[in-house]
């Protein structure tokens, strides 16, 4: 059975920067077996690039949607430009400053 590789990118809205969670998301995406990065937008959210087996990536947007850091309060999760993939682009999942 082949694996199907995605990749999508989204933004997390709430109370998510101060509150380590792209520590929180980095590990969980690691856990995981994903890779892709993370970073702190301008206008206090966070967004990112997940690739990896599609199971796998909606596991890590049920986290990012309904879980998150401990002290995070998140509002909204949005995702977008989902995308099929023949192999990884990313070799790790890193925290982007």
């Amino acid at each position: 059975m082949k694996i199907t590789l995605i990749s999508v990118n989204y933004e997390v809205l709430g109370k998510v920067q101060g509150v380590f969670f792209q520590n929180f998301t980095q590990a969980e995406g690691k856990r995981l077996g994903l890779v892709g990065w993370v970073q702190n937008t301008e206008h206090s959210s966070v967004q990112r690039q997940l690739q990896g087996p599609m199971s796998r990536i909606q596991e890590m947007q049920q986290w990012l949607q309904k879980k998150g850091s401990p002290k995070s309060h998140i509002k909204h999760a949005e995702f977008h430009n989902e995308r099929k993939l023949a192999q990884l682009e990313h070799n790790d999942f890193c925290i982007v400053k």
